[in-house]
């Protein structure tokens, strides 16, 4: 993609509602125990907006607890964004 057409781009896609809503963002941690090879991820996630945050010693645990998270994120009031 050429300069002029990325900022092009980007000028379009800031009139726009953003792709990256905060309502679906969280943060990450993993520990040093995590062992991608061993199939193993323990760490902590954190909701950015809500600020819930958990720890999880698998990766079914992250994942219901997001699911729980965008299950409430999806049927609250946008608030016009």
């Amino acid at each position: 993609m050429g300069e002029k057409q990325r900022v092009r781009s980007q000028v379009a896609a800031s009139t726009e509602e953003p792709l990256l809503s905060p309502q679906r963002a969280f943060v990450l941690q993993f520990y040093p125990e995590t062992d991608v090879a061993q199939g193993r991820f323990v760490g902590r996630v954190e909701h950015v907006v809500s600020g819930q945050a958990a720890r999880f010693d698998s990766l079914e645990v992250l994942v219901a607890f997001l699911r729980r998270v965008l299950t409430v994120v999806g049927t609250a009031p946008s608030g016009g964004k």
